[in-house]
């Protein structure tokens, strides 16, 4: 292990040790702050994933361009995966209620709402974010020169074919529908926790199957 390992670790740690000691300050900040929390939460994890997933990769640690960006791009995502999640959850709820979903119980609720979302949303937020990725890294991570980038450009540097053979019809139903699954089971409170810590296993075994 290098040095950098400790540190990826440690930073891990100590965001645990955060969550299980300051858990009534952690409920109580996600009740009355629940865009400022989701941005926190999946900013942090989510580059914290992608450091991690560059590391396996190439075997050191490397710093990916523009990573401030992509630290933003996480934390607005994180905003949307607060509505989308409660979005989801209680509208298949409520079509259980009404009888256009069989069953009521809660790992039912939980599955459908996970697949629903997965299916529905998870497509557009992937292509979403391969597109602000590749802008990233089409203009080295530097704002005037990602602005300067054409949108043909990035259209043609995705290997769409993968993304959607690989990315969209085998994590979605291999992979996330049934994290998700078990995300929807948890209090709401630690759902978009658990989806950011999901997206850095997902990393690390992307990395391995790739290494």
């Amino acid at each position: 292990m290098k040095k950098g390992d400790f540190i990826w670790i440690f930073t891990f740690l100590l965001i645990i040790f955060l969550l299980i000691f300051l858990h009534d300050y952690y409920i109580a900040l996600n009740r009355s702050h629940p865009y400022f929390m989701g941005f926190l939460k999946v900013s942090i994890l989510a580059t914290m994933g992608e450091v991690l997933s560059l590391r396996l990769q190439r075997k050191r640690y490397t710093k990916p361009y523009g990573l401030i960006y992509r630290f933003i791009i996480w934390g607005f995502l994180g905003m949307c995966f607060v509505l989308v999640f409660e979005l989801f959850s209680s509208g298949t709820y409520i079509v259980m209620e009404k009888g256009l979903l069989p069953g009521k119980n809660k790992f039912l609720h939980a599955f459908f709402t996970s697949t629903l979302m997965n299916l529905i949303f998870a497509p557009t937020f992937m292509a979403f974010h391969r597109i602000t990725d590749t802008y990233i890294d089409l203009g080295k991570g530097r704002i005037k020169e990602i602005f300067s980038v054409k949108f043909s450009d990035v259209i043609n540097t995705i290997d769409w074919n993968k993304f959607f053979g690989f990315v969209v019809l085998k994590t979605i139903p291999f992979f996330w529908i049934p994290a998700h699954t078990i995300t929807f089971l948890l209090p709401a409170e630690y759902r978009v926790l658990t989806a950011a810590m999901l997206s850095i296993a997902l990393g690390v075994l992307l990395s391995i199957r790739k290494g």
